[in-house]
């Protein structure tokens, strides 16, 4: 694959994963765009090392009705913040995650592991027809997941 190619796919899965951020914030309730820094400080206040800044995009704390985060946000919700790993799709899915095709590091499967339930999979569908978002636990993904396969990725 040529490095344009390449790098033409990788705006175009930004641009989707933008529209799926956009789409949960937009329309419901507990969900939050987080910058590096707020994820290291959420990092360290879980006792968990920086090597996972990149296994998550989002957080979502049920049932928090507040439109920003401030000052003294990871404290006083801790307990109930939920990290969050993004798969964003176009695709028509009435049935979402049924047909959901994506991929996933090493690092996102071990963070949701370690994480238990306070990691998920949020599984987002921004096509017009379906728009739907599913959250799910490694577990719980583990139980429906048809089929898996590795991919090396190597750079010389």
């Amino acid at each position: 694959m040529s490095r344009a190619h390449s790098f033409l796919i990788t705006v175009s899965n930004n641009l989707t994963e933008k529209e799926g951020v956009n789409y949960l914030i937009e329309n419901h309730t507990g969900f939050f765009k987080i910058d590096r820094a707020f994820k290291k400080d959420l990092l360290d206040a879980l006792s968990l090392s920086h090597k996972f800044l990149n296994a998550f995009d989002m957080i979502y704390v049920p049932e928090y009705v507040g439109k920003m985060i401030t000052e003294g946000f990871i404290v006083a919700n801790l307990e109930n913040i939920i990290l969050v790993e993004l798969k964003t799709t176009k695709k028509y899915l009435p049935q979402n995650p049924k047909g959901f095709f994506f991929g996933a590091t090493e690092n996102e499967f071990k963070f949701g592991e370690a994480l238990g339930p306070k990691f998920r999979f949020c599984f987002v569908c921004i096509n017009e027809r379906s728009p739907s978002y599913s959250l799910m636990t490694v577990q719980e993904l583990e139980e429906i997941i048809k089929v898996r396969r590795i991919q090396f990725q190597i750079n010389l």
